[in-house]
């Protein structure tokens, strides 16, 4: 019997390394077939599972309360699994290099624990190259196992979409590999289980590794040229909007949006592919380009509203702004590169300290990694401006009425206008009319 007959059977257990917004989905997913190890460094999160309540809202509490999967924080239990799944992050450095280190982290792990017989199969997003030229040395080092001979590896990278109830694990077609015919065989049918969209074979690893850092870039490049254009046509006076309107009225426009590009996929995964290509001589034109517009968009957006606030005659030295906000995208409580946090920087150096509302965001960590404290809905009064910067559904129901009532008493007399940045524009700019407001978006 092999390693997907055994896990049917409930002989062998899979194991996720990594229960975050993608482990944690895949997890519990396979856990309706077959048996399951959730395994997780971070004890808390880990007691936070065992006791029903999902910090990253991605399955909901009582979908953890009910799941048959084993949660766990010690790494010994890997090796009761025969087909073990990793899912940990791939940051980059300060400098825009690939941070290979939770996935080095995670390979010391599964090689410490690793049995013969295994396959392992890492999700995470990399550069073309690192699950057989970084992962597989560690492994064998730390398993005295030989990778091909005593156990398989595969490379299936996640597509999952946080904060997406449409597109989920079950309904996205999943990229699959193998280091051979056979292990491409065993992870293409043990995907199937959960994968109700299918899978799609890759050739080798390393195109999967290729195509799971392009699908990102390609989104990443479209986003900044939509950026672009939203500062040429502020600068022609144009509604960036409306034309995108407009020209999406023919059969093959592409339909994105201007916007902060932060999270732990789009503004990160073209980093790993350039730094990959100088490795063998090129230098990026256009994906490079791309990133470097959508890395100032933060500081662009500060500077508008600082140019309108000054154009309204309020002193900008300790404004009060407020933002509404920090989460890197709506409906998603992870701040984890979180472009709202560019904005905030940049209205320091201004000497405003903005008050930030976010009733999404996991403020336990907005607090840990940039020292910003999340005020609640409830303090938000006598604002000279108000920066929507993510649309939670929260903030859709909020009618230009609700949003005047946040401003000082005296710009109802007209003295000042209100200013008020839709980032993504989602109000009817026609709802915000001069001299009672002045109403910016990209």
């Amino acid at each position: 019997m092999d390693v997907y007959e055994k896990l049917l059977s409930g002989e062998d257990k899979l194991a996720l390394v990594g229960l975050g917004y993608v482990g944690m989905p895949i997890a519990v997913a396979f856990a309706k077939q077959i048996k399951v190890i959730g395994f997780d460094f971070n004890e808390a999160k880990i007691e936070k599972y065992k006791r029903g309540i999902d910090p990253t809202q991605e399955v909901g509490d009582e979908a953890v309360k009910n799941t048959t999967v084993e949660f766990t924080a010690d790494p010994a239990k890997l090796r009761e699994a025969k087909f073990i799944i990793v899912a940990v992050p791939t940051p980059v450095n300060d400098d825009h290099t690939p941070d290979l280190t939770p996935v080095e982290g995670a390979s010391k792990f599964v090689g410490q624990n690793l049995t013969k017989g295994t396959v392992v199969v890492f999700e995470s997003t990399v550069y073309p190259g690192v699950t057989e030229e970084t992962c597989i040395p560690i492994i064998e080092k730390e398993s005295g196992l030989k990778c091909g001979t005593d156990w398989k590896i595969g490379y299936s990278p996640e597509r999952i979409n946080p904060g997406d109830k449409v597109h989920r694990l079950e309904t996205i077609t999943k990229i699959v590999s193998g280091m051979d015919g056979e292990t491409l065989d065993t992870v293409a049918k043990v995907y199937e289980l959960v994968v109700k969209a299918g899978v799609h074979r890759a050739d080798s690893i390393k195109v999967a590794e290729a195509a799971k850092v392009i699908e990102n870039s390609q989104r990443d490049i479209n986003i900044a040229f939509m950026n672009e254009l939203s500062i040429i046509f502020h600068k022609m006076g144009i509604d960036t909007k409306s034309v995108l309107e407009a020209a999406g009225t023919k059969w093959n426009f592409l339909h994105f949006q201007p916007g902060l590009v932060g999270g732990h996929c789009i503004g990160i995964d073209p980093y790993y592919l350039t730094y990959r290509a100088e490795q063998f001589g090129y230098h990026s034109q256009i994906i490079l380009s791309g990133r470097r517009i959508n890395d100032d968009m933060g500081k662009y957006v500060a500077e508008s509203m600082v140019k309108l606030l000054i154009k309204d005659d309020i002193a900008v030295k300790n404004a009060r702004v407020v933002i509404l906000g920090f989460t890197f995208k709506e409906n998603c409580p992870d701040t984890r590169n979180s472009k709202v946090f560019d904005i905030v920087k940049e209205l320091r150096e201004y000497g405003i300290e903005p008050m930030i509302v976010d009733p999404e965001g996991d403020a336990e960590e907005a607090k840990k990694l940039y020292g910003v404290t999340f005020s609640s809905m409830d303090d938000v009064h006598d604002a000279d401006a108000v920066l929507m910067a993510v649309k939670h559904k929260e903030f859709e129901a909020f009618t230009p009425e609700s949003i005047s009532k946040l401003y000082k008493p005296e710009f109802h007399g007209g003295k000042s206008s209100k200013v008020f940045v839709d980032l993504k524009g989602l109000f009817n700019k026609d709802s915000f009319k001069e001299p009672e407001w002045m109403y910016w978006r990209l």
